[in-house]
């Protein structure tokens, strides 16, 4: 099932994404879930075409858990070594953006980023200690994530808060998939002022995490509570670079979906 989370004539909503999974949003609807989708899924009638509403950030969640270097290629690309444990760190909630929704690049920043990522959503009753079957459990789903990163900053202040941190930083979508089988997926990122001239920076499989996905939910679990909604980011592979104002940038993931955001300067 794929979960979005959209604005409509009525409100917002969550819903379900119906039609084929590759087909354009012309030939999608969404079917409105009464509530919120962890639990019994139940409809309320109400349908819209995709092409119709605005499709938003699937969750807002209470935290973003982000790994770093959890793709040999990327580590190396920045001369960094593979971690022995996973390497943690946090985006804030206003971070968090959804699809065609701006990257804002900061009058701070000279070398602004994008990192396509596997982005992971938990689920009730969320993760607390969990061993690898029990946070496997925890998954809800997962989206396509943009770790918007401003490169020369994590580099200046030796930590990674600011860098990681700024309002439109961590763009997810554009829904939710769960039940999806994510050891072996594409992730691919394009980078373009135009759709004719788009650019591929980023070209990976989930396969070669470092760290895959139950055991990343795992060990965060020991360290902190992963509560239903929250977000955990996977790492990116090889081919970052940075982002121009008047760009578009749009991260591909296997049997997800794509997410794409214009990036503009802030006066």
């Amino acid at each position: 099932m794929r979960i979005a989370r959209f604005a409509h004539p009525k409100g917002m909503s969550f819903g379900a994404v119906e039609g084929e999974p590759g087909a354009g949003p012309d030939a999608l609807t969404v079917a409105e879930i009464e509530g919120h989708p962890f639990g019994q899924i139940s409809f309320s009638g109400e349908r819209w075409a995709l092409a119709d509403v605005r499709l938003l950030s699937p969750i807002l969640p209470s935290k973003v858990v982000c790994v770093g270097r959890n793709y040999a290629e990327h580590a190396a690309e920045h001369g960094s070594e593979v971690p022995k444990e996973p390497l943690l760190f946090l985006k804030p909630s206003t971070s968090v953006v959804g699809p065609r929704d701006a990257i804002r690049l900061p009058q701070q920043s000279k070398q602004v980023e994008h990192e396509a990522e596997l982005a992971v959503v938990i689920g009730p009753p969320g993760a607390r200690r969990a061993d690898r079957t029990a946070a496997q459990r925890a998954i809800f789903g997962y989206t396509c994530a943009n770790d918007v990163t401003a490169r020369d900053l994590q580099r200046s202040d030796g930590q990674w808060t600011r860098a990681k941190g700024f309002d439109s930083f961590c763009p997810l979508g554009p829904w939710i998939t769960t039940g999806l089988d994510v050891t072996d997926l594409e992730i691919r990122c394009e980078v373009g002022t135009t759709p004719d001239e788009m650019e591929v920076r980023q070209l990976g499989r989930t396969r070669d995490m470092v760290f895959d996905v139950p055991g990343l939910v795992s060990y965060i679990s020991h360290v902190m509570t992963l509560l239903p909604g929250d977000v955990v980011l996977t790492g990116t592979p090889a081919g970052v670079s940075p982002l121009e104002n008047g760009e578009t940038v749009t991260v591909r993931i296997d049997g997800i979906g794509e997410l794409s955001n214009p990036v503009v300067a802030v006066d």
